[in-house]
C-alpha cells in the first residue's frame, strides 16, 4: 500500500510542479505569467498576473507537499481548491479534454481528495516526524471541505469578474 501512496503522491505532485513551473518560469511550454494574465483575465480571474502567480504558488507548494508527504493534508487541500478553480474554465466544454473540458484537472483534484483520506503512507516526512496523526477520515474530511470552499470562492471570483458580452 505505502508503494503505491508514495506513486501517486510522485505522480500528482510531479504533475502540479510542471502546471506551476508553466506559469511561473514559462518552463514546459508555458507562458510565464506575463503570457498567462490575459488568459486569466477572459475567465474571470482578475487581476491577471498576481492571481497567475497565486495559482502557480499553489500548485507548486501542493506538489511539493505530496512529494515530500509533510503537511499532507494542507498540500492535498491545495491541490484539490486548485483544481476546482482550474476545471471551472471549461466546464461548458464538457467532461472530456480532447474538446477542451474539465477531465484533467478534475482527475487531479479526485486524486489529491482521495489521497487526504488515505495519508501519504510510511514512506513520508509526515510519518517520519511522527505524525501519522494526520491521516484518516478526519484530516480527508477537513481537507475535502477546505479545498472545496476555497476552491469556490476562487470560481465565484472570477464569475464576478468575467467579461461579460457586449
Amino acid at each position: 500500500m505505502d508503494t503505491g501512496l508514495l506513486l501517486l503522491r510522485l505522480l500528482l505532485g510531479g504533475l502540479l510542479l510542471g502546471h506551476g513551473a508553466q506559469k511561473m518560469f514559462g518552463w514546459f511550454g508555458g507562458h510565464g505569467p506575463q503570457g498567462t494574465a490575459p488568459v486569466f483575465e477572459t475567465w474571470g480571474f482578475c487581476p491577471g498576473k498576481p492571481l497567475v502567480l497565486l495559482a502557480a504558488a499553489c500548485e507548486m507548494t501542493a506538489a511539493l507537499s505530496l512529494f515530500l508527504g509533510l503537511l499532507f493534508p494542507l498540500g492535498t487541500a491545495i491541490a484539490l481548491g486548485t483544481m476546482l478553480a482550474a476545471g471551472s474554465v471549461n466546464a461548458s466544454h464538457g467532461l472530456w479534454a480532447q474538446a477542451g473540458g474539465f477531465e484533467i484537472p478534475l482527475v487531479y483534484g479526485v486524486m489529491a481528495a482521495a489521497l487526504a483520506f488515505t495519508g501519504p503512507g510510511q514512506w513520508s516526512l509526515d510519518h517520519a516526524l511522527g505524525r501519522d496523526e494526520l491521516a484518516g477520515t478526519g484530516w480527508g474530511s477537513a481537507a475535502l471541505a477546505l479545498g472545496l470552499v476555497t476552491g469556490l470562492l476562487a470560481v465565484a471570483h472570477a464569475r464576478h469578474n468575467r467579461p461579460r458580452p457586449q
